[in-house]
């Protein structure tokens, strides 16, 4: 077997469907959509939350709450998280990123202070819980802010 040999299998193939192309092609005249109405025009059909001209459940329900768009969020980790980690070197965020704590670089880091320290550590993160940053000083290790840019 050749390298030009090779083909598909019979019937893996399918020819496409030309519609509009005259009655020779058998998909001419209505081109498929069959005969007039919302459907067979062009950029016809219902809009998403269409619901046969009933108010929509997105109107029928009422708003409430509030985002603010101005909001810091932080990534947060617990101690119990850092007690695992196999370092004695400084706890940074890069560190956290190829452990896999923290998702992207740049987010901001906060600790918080589920879980027990044994060793002493130096961390550096953009905030710390009181307690946390108790525990950290409990253990005889460093809680150091990383300032937000």
């Amino acid at each position: 077997m050749k390298l030009h040999d090779l083909a598909p299998s019979r019937g893996a193939k399918h020819k496409r469907k030309r519609i509009g192309r005259g009655p020779g092609s058998g998909h001419g005249k209505t081109a498929t959509k069959g005969h007039k109405g919302l459907k067979a025009r062009s950029g016809g059909g219902k809009r998403p939350g269409f619901e046969g001209g009933q108010m929509p459940l997105i109107r029928r329900v009422p708003k409430y709450g509030f985002t603010n768009q101005f909001r810091t969020e932080y990534t947060i980790i617990n101690l119990k998280s850092l007690a695992d980690l196999e370092t004695t070197e400084a706890i940074t965020p890069q560190l956290l990123m190829n452990e896999g704590l923290v998702r992207r670089k740049g987010e901001l880091i906060k600790i918080l202070a589920q879980g027990e320290l044994t060793k002493p550590l130096v961390v550096q993160a953009h905030k710390f819980s009181k307690s946390a940053e108790a525990k950290i000083q409990a253990a005889g290790g460093r809680a150091e802010v990383i300032p937000c840019v």
